[in-house]
């Protein structure tokens, strides 16, 4: 299924890179509905696809975030493999999804090349903490073959950053001004950075307090399609980088809850079955919320009272 050691490499290193984690059968839902979420290569760099400006400033304007346009997007967020691989590297099942998002990236549009940084200054009102129950899970999904020339992120394992502090957080080669910026020449870091290129299906997973970074696209007509999710112990109240309830009433979100499992919409924070939630009063309600639900007594319903 994966590597038994995964979890120690993870907790040790800060990053473990898993190969082609995905299949292709299980990218294929997600990659034919591709064209509704982002323009292909040939729409983008032929300029045919309308979208196309929305990319060419920045290199964040790539990103769509959860509910996709795409249900398959929706569900590969919370596909059964990525959910399991959350529960053993995090060692519990009382998870939530903190933030889903899926990034198109393009050859020319923008610059993609970042400084080494850490991300928990827009995923925790807190800090990151070194102790297991509190870890936070980062996720890259690469949706298509990502060789160095698409841009893989390069993360640098804990043996040398174990020790910086919480500020400064971001570490220009050469140093730089500002707050959270680190002012030193930080060579060595960017030396002992490892690359994540890997075909089509690998999930790179990291923790909140590794470094990484993005890197530049230069394939000529280059296209980079991934997602980026967050995990993290439902108890971990500080890390909510998304909040699900004012997007649960958009068209995506409904058609997403329909084709879930019981077991996927408890990571957005909807009560198990058998929660003293639902009585009634509460399955009645929610049945006409969302109509498509079972609610049938029993399985496979989706929010039965066991």
């Amino acid at each position: 299924m994966w590597p038994e050691n995964v979890a120690d490499e993870w907790r040790t290193r800060g990053f473990v890179i898993l190969p082609g984690f995905l299949s292709a059968e299980e990218l294929s839902p997600a990659l034919g509905e591709l064209p509704t979420m982002f323009p292909t290569s040939e729409g983008f760099h032929d300029g045919t696809d309308a979208r196309r400006e929305r990319y060419v400033d920045d290199e964040f304007d790539g990103i769509d975030t959860f509910p996709f346009a795409s249900t398959a997007f929706s569900l590969l967020a919370v596909h059964p493999r990525i959910v399991g691989l959350a529960e053993t590297l995090l060692g519990q099942r009382d998870l939530r999804l903190s933030s889903a998002e899926a990034w198109a990236k393009y050859t020319g549009a923008t610059s993609y090349d970042q400084e080494l940084h850490r991300d928990y200054l827009n995923q925790t009102i807190l800090v990151p903490s070194t102790a297991d129950r509190y870890q936070h899970l980062e996720l890259f999904v690469f949706l298509v073959d990502v060789p160095e020339e698409l841009g893989p992120p390069h993360l640098v394992p804990y043996d040398h950053t174990a020790d910086l502090p919480m500020n400064p957080n971001f570490y220009p080669r050469n140093g730089g001004a500002g707050d959270f910026v680190s002012p030193d020449d930080n060579t060595h870091l960017y030396d002992a950075e490892q690359s994540g290129a890997a075909p089509a299906g690998t999930v790179i997973a990291f923790n909140t307090r590794t470094f990484h970074r993005g890197t530049g696209l230069w394939k000529h007509r280059g296209a980079r399609y991934s997602m980026q999710l967050i995990y993290r112990p439902a108890e971990a109240d500080w890390g909510q980088r998304m909040a699900w309830a004012p997007r649960s009433h958009e068209p995506a979100w409904y058609e997403f809850v329909h084709r879930a499992t019981p077991r996927q919409l408890e990571l957005f924070g909807f009560p198990a079955p058998g929660h003293p939630f639902w009585t009634g009063e509460t399955l009645s309600g929610i049945g006409r919320r969302y109509p498509k639900l079972d609610l049938t007594p029993g399985e496979p319903s989706v929010l039965s009272r066991t």
